[in-house]
C-alpha cells in the first residue's frame, strides 16, 4: 500500500488558552499585511505622473516602479514558500513587513529614479513571500470550523488594496506630494509589524512544498494548468491598462486631474462590491464573465471622449475586476484541493508576473504609440481571457463523470468536480515518485483511498475476474 505524503498543512490545533477574539486579531494582522503590501506594490499606479515628472522621467518609464516589483515577487513567491521550511512564519512574515515598510521609506527620500526602483524590488521580495506564505496559516490560526471564513479574511487584503489601497494613496499624494504617500504606506507597515509582533503566536515550520512539487503539480493538474494561463492574461490586461489609467482618464476622457483621486475612489468601491458578490459564485465563469466584460469595457474607455463616459467606464471596470483575485484563488483550491500551498504559490508567482508584464506592456504601448493603445492591449488579453476560460469551461464539460467507467478513468482531461485525472499526473515527478504517491497533488477529497499501490493501479484488470494478470499468476 502507498503511504500518502503528510499534508504540506499541519493540522488544526490551536492553543487551549487561546480565546477566539485572540484568534481573529491575528488573523486581521495577517489580513492587513497583505493590505500593505500589495497597495505599496501598485501604489505608483495613481502617482504615476507627478513622480515621473518630479523625477524627470517619462510615464512609460515611471511605470517600471510597477514592473521591477512584479518581477521580483513572481521569482520570490515559490522561492520563500520553498527556502523558508526551517523558519517559524511568525518570524518570517515580521522580516518580510518591516523589510516593506524601510523600502518605502527610503522611495520616499529617494534623490533620484535609481534609488526609487532598488527599493521596489526590495518592496517586490516582501510581497511575494508574505502573500505566498500568508495564504496558508488559517489554518494554524483559528479552529478548523473557522478556516474558511479566516482565509477569505486573509485574501480579502489583496482585492482591497487593489480597490481602495491605491485611490487612498493617489488622495494623499495629491494633498502633500507622492513622497508623502510612499512614506505614509512605509508608517503604516511599520505599524503593522507591531501588530505581528503583539498577535501572531510562535508558529514553526511545518512540512515545506518542494522544488520538484510544483513542476510536477503543473505537468499533472489540466485545472491547475488553465488557472496559471488565465492569470497571466487577465491580470497582464488589467495592468497593461490599469497602471496608465491616469493618462487615460487625463487624454482621452477629458477628466480634470484634480478629480482622478476622486474617481478612483469611487472604482474602489465598485471593486469591494465585486468581490463580495463574486466570492459565492462559481470561480470558473465568474471569471468568464469578468474577462469578456472587462474586454469590452477596456475598449470603450480607449474610444469614447467625454468625463461622463468615462467615469461610467471606470465604474464598471472596478465592479468587474474587483471579483478576479477571491476567483483565481478560488478556481487554484478547486482545482488542487490537496496541494493548495503549492498551486497558491504558483498562482502568487504569475499573479506578480503578469503585473509586471502587463506595467511593461502598457508602457511600451504608450511611448510608441498613444496613451490609447494601453487599454486597447487590455482588451485584447482579456478576450484572450474569456476564451481560454470558455475553452476549459468546454473541454470539462465534455469529459464523462465520475459513473463512466473505467475507461474514462484513463482518458486526459479534468472531472467536472475540478481536479485534475490527466495521464501526466502517472509520469514520475524529477524526485523519482509519481505524482499520485503525494496526498497533497490534485486528489479529490470524494475519491477513497485505495488498498492497492499506484503501479498496481495503473494495471488493467482481467475480463470477468475483476483481477489483474499479475495477480492471478501469482495465485496461480
Amino acid at each position: 500500500m502507498t503511504e500518502p505524503a503528510a499534508s504540506s498543512v499541519p493540522p488544526t490545533t490551536p492553543h487551549p488558552d487561546r480565546r477566539p477574539l485572540k484568534e481573529w486579531a491575528a488573523v486581521a494582522a495577517v489580513s492587513l499585511g497583505i493590505f500593505c503590501l500589495i497597495t505599496s506594490e501598485l501604489l505608483p499606479v495613481g502617482l504615476l505622473t507627478p513622480a515621473g515628472a518630479d523625477l524627470h522621467v517619462s510615464d512609460g518609464t515611471a511605470g517600471l516602479m510597477v514592473t521591477v516589483p512584479g518581477l521580483v515577487a513572481g521569482f520570490c513567491a515559490p522561492l520563500v514558500t520553498v527556502g523558508a521550511a526551517r523558519l517559524d512564519r511568525r518570524h518570517l512574515l515580521c522580516a518580510l513587513i518591516g523589510l516593506m515598510a524601510a523600502a518605502n521609506l527610503a522611495a520616499a527620500l529617494a534623490p533620484d529614479f535609481t534609488v526609487v526602483l532598488a527599493a521596489r524590488l526590495l518592496v517586490g521580495i516582501s510581497v511575494g513571500g508574505f502573500w505566498a506564505v500568508a495564504g496558508g496559516l488559517a489554518v494554524r490560526l483559528v479552529p478548523e470550523h473557522r478556516v474558511g471564513r479566516a482565509t477569505a479574511l486573509i485574501f480579502g487584503g489583496v482585492p482591497t488594496a487593489s480597490v481602495l489601497g491605491v485611490p487612498a494613496g493617489t488622495l494623499l499624494g495629491e494633498l502633500g506630494g507622492w513622497r508623502t504617500a510612499f512614506a505614509a504606506v512605509g508608517a503604516l507597515g511599520a505599524l503593522t509589524l507591531a501588530a505581528l509582533l503583539l498577535l501572531l503566536p510562535a508558529l514553526p515550520p511545518a512540512g515545506p512544498v518542494t522544488f520538484p512539487e510544483l513542476p510536477a503539480l503543473l505537468r499533472g493538474n489540466a485545472g491547475v494548468r488553465a488557472g496559471v494561463a488565465v492569470t497571466f492574461l487577465v491580470v497582464t490586461g488589467q495592468f497593461a491598462a490599469y497602471t496608465f489609467v491616469r493618462p487615460i482618464l487625463r487624454d482621452v476622457s477629458g477628466v480634470d486631474a484634480g478629480f482622478v483621486s476622486t474617481l478612483l475612489l469611487g472604482y474602489g468601491l465598485a471593486g469591494v462590491a465585486g468581490n463580495f458578490l463574486a466570492g459565492p459564485r462559481d470561480a470558473r465563469r465568474t471569471l468568464l464573465t469578468v474577462s469578456a466584460t472587462l474586454s469590452v469595457v477596456l475598449a470603450l474607455i480607449a474610444v469614447l471622449p467625454g468625463a461622463a463616459a468615462g467615469t461610467g467606464l471606470l465604474v464598471l471596470w472596478g465592479l468587474f475586476y474587483g471579483g478576479v483575485s477571491v476567483s483565481l484563488q478560488g478556481w487554484m483550491l478547486k482545482a488542487a484541493p490537496r496541494a493548495a500551498e503549492a498551486a497558491s504559490s504558483l498562482m502568487v508567482a504569475m499573479f506578480n508576473f503578469a503585473i509586471a508584464a502587463g506595467a511593461l506592456v502598457g508602457g511600451l504601448a504608450v511611448d510608441r504609440i498613444a496613451v490609447p493603445a494601453a487599454p486597447l492591449t487590455g482588451a485584447a488579453l482579456m478576450l484572450s481571457a474569456a476564451l481560454t476560460v470558455a475553452v476549459h469551461l468546454r473541454r470539462r464539460n465534455a469529459e464523462p463523470g465520475p459513473g463512466a467507467g473505467a475507461a474514462a478513468g484513463s482518458e486526459g482531461g479534468e472531472r467536472k468536480d475540478g481536479t485534475d485525472r490527466t495521464p501526466g499526473l502517472t509520469e514520475p515527478a524529477p524526485d523519482g515518485k509519481s505524482p499520485l504517491d503525494d496526498d497533497r497533488l490534485s486528489r479529490t477529497p470524494e475519491l477513497p483511498q485505495m488498498p492497492i499501490s499506484v503501479r498496481s493501479s495503473l494495471t488493467v484488470p482481467a475480463m470477468g475476474t475483476g483481477q489483474a494478470p499479475a495477480a492471478r499468476r501469482r495465485r496461480a
